[in-house]
């Protein structure tokens, strides 16, 4: 390290599917409950929590021991997320807040969707991980206690059985889907070089067992990383992200923030962006919560600080605080700091403005990280999006998302991201057709998405299919001209595709012989087509006369405009059956010759 350079706490996020026990694990390492007080045992908002580098040297001393290794960073920032979607909010100025991640896999059910997509988003982000393969303590006949995992990884510790199951899962499981992925990916005994394969380290969240192995990982993968790649002047003013604005008693509105770079002090002015810009106010407190305490929860009451040096997180109370949003950027600088700060905030939110379309439909979010998350996903799509904005669902949205529906009924969605819709926008619903897709997760409002514009797509062109005329090839049945003209009636046999009631029939010589008015069944009932291979008798409403310009075994055609020809040939081939592929063929090859144009139709 240089001289000179302090060397700033590194910020863990941890992502993973969202029962395979995340908060569960960090629980371990706080000897918190905070699992226990979420809503059915679930992550329910961004938390913080700041592990000591003296914890991980009381946790993990056997193992440091036997290493012989040295921890030089003050600690570790760990951010637990309710879902990898909220990883995506936490940004700062060239990419993802977090330095390093632990992915949770159970080791038992291996990857599921949202693991997948997790992996995708630290790849996307460059973001270096080690996998924590919690549930060690569930693989059949495995005997998992407290303390390191390396020294209980063996056949005096482990039957042989539970041993080679071990290995199959850990295989089966984790190594292969990652393999997958595009990643290098071994126990994180067999390792050689962290920077090039990821280290999976078995644990239990449960039994304590592997805890001291996942926390000198990570200790080592981020002092690695930050010694070749941070070297920090904490000194200058605090940089950070808004990670929530909350409503606390004795205070008001407060904001939960990360600090990433710099120090914040009290006195100093918060420099905030929101939708219509920047916000500065001075702050009033700087609270945190103490070590291994739980931002989102604390145990105890948070307590005031003078000042915060990065990474932490903190509290911060300070006046006009209504209008900020989550994923917001934020600056803590003295006054003669606020111009520069403002420009610094206006710049960086215009880089994470999300492009939009001429045409398309509206997405709104919670915060402006998941607006961001939810677009990139979208436009992986090849989705237009119109509108893209932070805040609950309104009227206004409705009364705009309808407007555009009325040129592409698939342009008349919301997509919203964990936000609200507001009472009169539900009024305002019920008179529209516009489609709301409301939830808070990200892949699953994709999906959903897709699955319905897919049937409206279908639904679409089967309703355009329908209205194209049919393409038919008829023949004048013998003994079967009933009426000459006015309307003119006969017998007819369908020779190669669909005959329908309001079609034009013309005859081989390219003469327009008038439409088909009628068509009766053998019960002398109206019906409003016939199939290849019907003898159906018909009337023709026009300036035919048969026997003049038609006349027994005549073929006539029916007559398709050149631009519903066009659609048949480059759009609905496959929605036609062979026969009417045939009568198409046959009429612009008809078509063709009488016209002398042979690109007639295409």
């Amino acid at each position: 390290m240089v001289i000179g350079m302090a060397l700033r706490c590194p910020i863990v996020s941890v992502l993973g599917h969202v029962d395979h026990g995340k908060t569960s694990l960090l629980d371990r390492i706080r000897k918190t409950r905070v699992t226990k007080r979420e809503a059915g045992g679930i992550t329910q908002h961004i938390g913080a929590s700041e592990i000591p580098t003296d914890t991980i040297k009381r946790i993990s001393k056997d193992l440091l021991g036997m290493l012989k290794a040295d921890l030089t960073i003050p600690g570790i920032l760990v951010i637990d997320t309710p879902g990898h979607e909220a990883f995506t909010s936490l940004r700062k100025r060239g990419g993802a807040l977090a330095d390093i991640a632990i992915l949770v896999v159970d080791i038992n059910e291996g990857f599921k969707p949202q693991t997948v997509e997790a992996v995708n988003i630290l790849k996307q982000n460059r973001t270096p991980f080690i996998v924590a393969a919690n549930k060690l303590d569930l693989i059949p006949g495995w005997n998992s206690v407290e303390g390191p995992f390396v020294l209980n990884f063996n056949e005096k510790k482990q039957h042989p059985n539970a041993l080679t199951e071990f290995e199959i899962k850990l295989y089966e499981n984790v190594i292969k889907p990652l393999n997958e992925l595009g990643f290098e990916a071994d126990l994180f005994t067999r390792v050689k070089d962290i920077t090039k394969t990821v280290s999976i380290v078995p644990v239990s969240a449960v039994t304590g067992e592997g805890i001291p192995d996942l926390l000198v990982m990570l200790a080592g993968l981020a002092q690695k990383f930050l010694e070749q790649n941070l070297k920090l002047d904490v000194e200058g003013p605090a940089k950070g992200t808004v990670l929530e604005v909350k409503e606390e008693r004795g205070l008001g509105k407060t904001i939960d923030a990360i600090i990433y770079d710099g120090v914040a002090k009290q006195g100093h002015y918060l420099v905030v962006g929101n939708p219509t810009g920047v916000v500065v106010s001075r702050i009033k407190a700087l609270l945190k919560p103490k070590p291994l305490d739980e931002m989102r929860d604390p145990r105890d009451k948070f307590k005031p600080v003078k000042e915060v040096a990065a990474a932490s997180g903190l509290k911060i109370s300070a006046p006009d605080l209504d209008t900020v949003i989550a994923g917001s950027p934020l600056r803590i600088v003295p006054k003669n700091k606020i111009e520069e700060a403002k420009k610094e905030i206006m710049e960086e939110i215009e880089e994470t403005a999300i492009p939009t379309d001429d045409e398309g439909i509206i997405i709104k979010a919670d915060t402006m990280g998941s607006l961001e998350a939810l677009a990139n996903e979208l436009r992986k799509k090849n989705v237009q999006i119109k509108k893209a904005e932070v805040g609950d669902v309104s009227k206004k949205d409705i009364i705009e998302a309808s407007s555009y529906g009325q040129s592409n009924p698939l342009n008349g969605v919301v997509i919203a991201f964990n936000t609200k819709i507001l009472p009169d926008a539900k009024t305002e619903m019920e008179k529209s057709d516009v489609k709301v897709f409301e939830g808070n997760i990200i892949y699953k409002l994709v999906e959903d998405y897709e699955v319905w514009s897919k049937e409206m797509e279908e639904l679409m062109k089967s309703d355009e299919f329908n209205k194209l005329t049919k393409p038919a090839i008829l023949r004048i049945l013998p003994n079967c001209i009933f009426r000459k003209s006015k309307p003119a009636i006969c017998g007819v046999e369908i020779v190669y595709g669909t005959l329908r009631v309001g079609s034009q029939i013309m005859s081989e010589d390219g003469k327009r012989l008038g439409y088909v008015k009628e068509i009766k069944n053998k019960q002398q009932e109206n019906i409003k087509e016939a199939k290849v291979g019907m003898q159906v008798p018909i009337s023709i409403e026009g300036n035919i006369m048969l026997g003049k310009h038609a006349k027994e075994n005549d073929i006539l055609y029916v007559e398709v405009p050149e631009n519903e020809v066009r659609k048949l040939l480059h759009e609905y081939m496959d929605e036609l059956r062979g026969d009417e592929k045939e009568a198409l063929e046959r009429y612009v090859e008809l078509k063709r010759k009488l016209e002398n144009n042979m690109f007639w139709g295409i």
